[in-house]
């Protein structure tokens, strides 16, 4: 059996735990909470008291449980100032009046109360308001003539109990948070993960695809009069096509690395071929491979955008490194506004570009200037910004070429 076969069923079985964590922490507390309750059934049943008041103790100690556990409920804190006050008032007159005729062996009830008062009440009130019932715990075994130890145990338990109750029942809510907060972040983690697939196959193939449709176009003028030309544009439009074909399957596959220095090129023959007079200029040295993915995907983008919403015959392409910031500038002629691409989904490449730059903690500039011109900027630090983590390089494979 392969090796990922056999680990599918473990890792489901994880899942399953993980998704379970919630309930198993509410039934943990659930759970705390009634074996304390059982000790002060215990205590009562060696007391011997007479039917009616045992059960008259069974019915307190069965609402002081619901009261607890509406509590220790995850949202008990939001409800209403009013509604707190009430639920908190009911459940300290179920805590003191049955004292007095159940003496200290009611006392374990104080340290749900004491619970409660840290759960509910903000911490500047609670923490004082939960010593106060630890030390009325030293009163009714005082009354009872108890031992100095067993006064101090009291008191002890009680502030003990209510730490377990809090401590049990912020765990639970904890759980729960962590548990929903891991559904969201999946959720958004698919979402992102769609948007970074769809924003990566715009940008290698709008490029792409626009490239195979100019040389086809140019191959279809020379068949009648340049054949020997017109093969020879073939095999790059099947060059073109097979790269294409790499370009998904990176993508797809997560490779993560393109080269601006290749772009230049690729793209300084691609507009050659397309009868556009082409200056480039080039001082870049050696990039970090962030910036140098990010800037190779905002020249594919730009020479995208001349080829598809102009009618271009210059553009000038200039690259260079200076005062730690790579800088590259696309100019080109023939870009008039009312000139656009009039195939449907014409694409939202500058958007996708602004993201690669946010990412890179650089920024882009595009605007139209005179004479039909348009002039797009990308401005990237050279060295990663100080104190934030670099992200890493967008999805694509190195040595990518049009």
């Amino acid at each position: 059996m392969p090796l990922h076969e056999e680990r599918a069923p473990r890792q489901k079985t994880l899942e399953v735990s993980d998704l379970l964590a919630p309930r198993l922490a509410r039934t943990i507390l659930t759970l705390a909470l009634i074996s304390y309750l059982g000790v002060t059934v215990l205590n009562l049943v060696g007391e011997h008291f007479d039917t009616w008041v045992f059960l008259f103790a069974l019915l307190c100690l069965g609402l002081i449980f619901v009261l607890q556990l509406r509590h220790s409920a995850a949202h008990a804190a939001a409800a209403p100032p009013w509604q707190t006050a009430a639920t908190l008032g009911a459940q300290a007159l179920l805590t003191y009046l049955p004292i007095v005729l159940f003496h200290a062996q009611w006392g374990a009830m104080a340290g749900f109360l004491a619970g409660s008062l840290l759960l509910l009440l903000p911490a500047r009130a609670a923490w004082p308001a939960y010593g106060v019932v630890g030390l009325s715990m030293l009163i009714p075994p005082t009354l009872d003539g108890l031992s100095v130890v067993e006064t101090i145990y009291l008191c002890q338990s009680t502030l003990l109990t209510g730490l377990v109750v809090y401590g049990l029942s912020r765990l639970a809510t904890l759980v729960r948070v962590l548990h929903d907060t891991r559904g969201e972040l999946a959720g958004s983690a698919v979402a992102n993960e769609r948007l970074r697939f769809a924003r990566d196959l715009h940008d290698l193939l709008g490029y792409s695809l626009s490239a195979i449709t100019l040389k086809s176009e140019l191959i279809h003028r020379l068949i009648p009069t340049h054949p020997r030309r017109a093969m020879e544009e073939i095999s790059e439009v099947l060059t073109v096509s097979r790269q294409s074909l790499a370009d998904v399957r990176a993508v797809s596959s997560g490779l993560r690395s393109m080269s601006l220095e290749q772009e230049l090129g690729s793209a300084q023959s691609l507009l050659e071929a397309a009868d556009l007079e082409v200056r480039v200029e080039a001082r870049i040295g050696l990039l970090r491979e962030q910036v140098d993915t990010v800037l190779a995907a905002v020249l594919r983008e730009a020479i995208t955008n001349l080829l598809r919403h102009s009618q271009a015959g210059f553009c000038s392409i200039e690259a260079v490194q200076e005062a730690g910031q790579v800088r590259l500038c696309v100019v080109n002629d023939g870009a008039h506004p009312s000139y656009r691409d009039v195939s449907p989904h014409s694409g939202s490449g500058l958007g996708n570009l602004q993201e690669r730059l946010r990412s890179a903690h650089g920024k882009l500039t595009a605007e139209h200037g005179p004479g039909d011109t348009f002039r797009l900027v990308a401005e990237v630090p050279a060295c990663p910004v100080r104190g934030v983590a670099d992200p890493g390089a967008e999805v694509f494979p190195r040595g990518s070429a049009a």
